[in-house]
C-alpha cells in the first residue's frame, strides 16, 4: 500500500513546548491485536498522521508494526502511548517506558500521558518527573497528562515546575467540559477529548440531526466539527474502513455561530466513561 501519494488535510495544534500534535488523530482503544494493523494502516493511507494508544489498550505492538511497515517518514507519524495505573512510581515509570517502546519497536515516542491521575495513590508527582527525565533523555518529545482535574493540574505544575502540554479528557457535546477547558486556555495546555463521539450514544439526537441535515454531513461529521471549531484535537475511534476516511473528513465545511450554539445546549455533564476523581483500575494495593 503507498502512503506518500495521500496528503494529510488535517490541520496542527501548537503544543507549548514548541512541538505541534495533529488536530484529529486515530484513537485505538482496545481495538483487538488480530484487527490493529489493518485499522492503523487503513488510517495512514486515508491520512491520519496521529495514533493514540496505551498500555492498557493491548495494541501497542500492532501500531508500532503498522508504522514500520507504512512507507512513511516515522518524523511524519505522531504517536501517543499513556502509562497504565499500576505502573505510576518514578522506577515503576521507567520500566513501564522500555517496555512500551520494545511493544512499538520505535526509537521515540511523540507524546506520553500518565492515563489517570490515581490520586488515591498519590505518586503522579513523581510519576511526571520520571516524565521528564524520559524527555530530557530524547525517548519522549512531549509529556502530557490523561483525565487530570484542574486542582490536580495545579499541583502538578507547582511541584515539578513544567506545564503538561496535553491533558487529555472525556469530552463531547454532553460533556463539554468548560471550566477545564478555559483552565486549560490561560495556561497553554491543549485540550485532547477521548470518546468525541460519546461512543455513539447521541449521534440521533435532534439537534445534531437537525444540523447535519442542514450540512449535508453526517451526525459524526457535525460532531467531530465542533470539536474542531472549540480548538479541540479529537481522537475518534473506529475499525471501520468507511468510518475512518469519514470521520477525518471534517476539514472542507464548517458550522455556523447559531449551530454551534445549539449543539453547546446538549451539554449535561454525563459521562460516558469513569470519574477521574475515583478510577484506581489497575492499581496495585
Amino acid at each position: 500500500m503507498t502512503f506518500r501519494s495521500v496528503t494529510s488535510r488535517v490541520p496542527t495544534t501548537a503544543l507549548n513546548d514548541g512541538t505541534a500534535i495533529p488536530q484529529l488523530g486515530l484513537g485505538v482503544y482496545k481495538i483487538s491485536r488480530d484487527e490493529i494493523v489493518d485499522v492503523v494502516t487503513t488510517a495512514l493511507a486515508a491520512g491520519y498522521r496521529s495514533i493514540d494508544t496505551a498500555v492498557d489498550y493491548g495494541n501497542e505492538a500492532g501500531v508500532g508494526r503498522a508504522i514500520r511497515e507504512s512507507d512513511l517518514p516515522r518524523e511524519e507519524v505522531h504517536v501517543t502511548t499513556k502509562l497504565f495505573n499500576a505502573d505510576q512510581g518514578y522506577d515503576n515509570t521507567m520500566r513501564a517506558f522500555d517496555a512500551s517502546l520494545a511493544r512499538l519497536g520505535l526509537d521515540y515516542v511523540d507524546l506520553f500521558l500518565i492515563h489517570w491521575p490515581v490520586a488515591a495513590a498519590d505518586l503522579y508527582v513523581e510519576t511526571f518527573r520520571a516524565f521528564q527525565a524520559l524527555k530530557s533523555q530524547g525517548r519522549v518529545i512531549s509529556i502530557g497528562v490523561s483525565n487530570f482535574t484542574v486542582a490536580y493540574l495545579q499541583r502538578l505544575v507547582a511541584e515539578t515546575g513544567e506545564t503538561p502540554v496535553v491533558n487529555q479528557i472525556e469530552l463531547h457535546p454532553r460533556l463539554a467540559q468548560r471550566q477545564l477547558r478555559e483552565f486549560h486556555s490561560a495556561h497553554g495546555i491543549a485540550t485532547e477529548a477521548w470518546s468525541p463521539l460519546a461512543k455513539g450514544s447521541f449521534l440521533d439526537n435532534e439537534v445534531i440531526a437537525t444540523v447535519a441535515g442542514a450540512v449535508g454531513r453526517t451526525p459524526a461529521q457535525v460532531i467531530l466539527r465542533w470539536h474542531i471549531q472549540l480548538g479541540n484535537v479529537a481522537i475518534p475511534k473506529s475499525a471501520t474502513p468507511e468510518r475512518i476516511a469519514a470521520n477525518l473528513d471534517v476539514f472542507d465545511f464548517e458550522l455556523t455561530p447559531e449551530q454551534m450554539d445549539a449543539i453547546g445546549t446538549l451539554d449535561s455533564g454525563v459521562r460516558v466513561g469513569p470519574d477521574p476523581e475515583t478510577f484506581t483500575a489497575g492499581l496495585i494495593d
